[in-house]
This record gives C-alpha cells, sequence and structure tokens, in this order.
C-alpha cells in the first residue's frame, strides 16, 4: 500500500464533531481516547477581525483507516465529513494538493 497523508483544509471545518464519532466507531475507541480531535482556536480579535477555527488533529491511534483504504473506500472522517473539508492524499501528490488549497491547510501522516 502506498503512503497517504490526510490533508486537513481547516478554513471550511465547521466544527460538527462527525469526524470524531466515525472514528471512534470505526474503530471501537473508548469515550476517553481520541482517533482524531476536534480543537477549537478563538473567538480571537486580532485588528478589526474575528478569527474563530475549527481544527481536526489526529492523534497517534490515527491510522488512516487503512483496512477501509486497502478496501478502495476513504477514511472514516473523509467519508462523513459534512464540510468536505478532508481527503486522502498520496504522499507523492501532497505538495501539489496543499498548493491547491487555502492557506489554512496542514496535513498529517501516521507514524
Amino acid at each position: 500500500m502506498s503512503q497517504y497523508a490526510l490533508l486537513i483544509d481547516y478554513k471550511y471545518c465547521t466544527g460538527c464533531h462527525v469526524c470524531e464519532v466515525s472514528c471512534r466507531k470505526e474503530h471501537d475507541i473508548p469515550l476517553d481516547e481520541w482517533g482524531i480531535k476536534l480543537t477549537e482556536m478563538g473567538p480571537v480579535k486580532m485588528q478589526d477581525k474575528w478569527l474563530w477555527d475549527y481544527v481536526p488533529v489526529p492523534s497517534d491511534l490515527c491510522d488512516l483507516c487503512e483496512k477501509r483504504v486497502s478496501e478502495g473506500k476513504k477514511p472514516a472522517c473523509v467519508h462523513h465529513c459534512l464540510a468536505q473539508c478532508m481527503e486522502l492524499v498520496p504522499v507523492e501528490n501532497l505538495s501539489a494538493a496543499m498548493a491547491e488549497h487555502s492557506p489554512k491547510v496542514t496535513a498529517f501522516m501516521p507514524r
């Protein structure tokens, strides 16, 4: 299986927590642990603008749904994301994919 990264364009994340719920259900993760955790940054006033972002952060438990991906499916968080702000990208295409998105983009690769 080729190497993949999870590309998250958090400019569009609405903070719905569906990524957390779908990951927990897919991997049967206990309530005190997370495969992906939604963090909230803000609200904070910077000059004349208010900034308020939600940032999904994968944990060490995230394996990018290796089993689902090997079956040709998307990772659970990507499949269920209501804002469609996550995508699974082959590592060799990561740089180009990041260039296509807003400046509020981050990438995650499991260990």
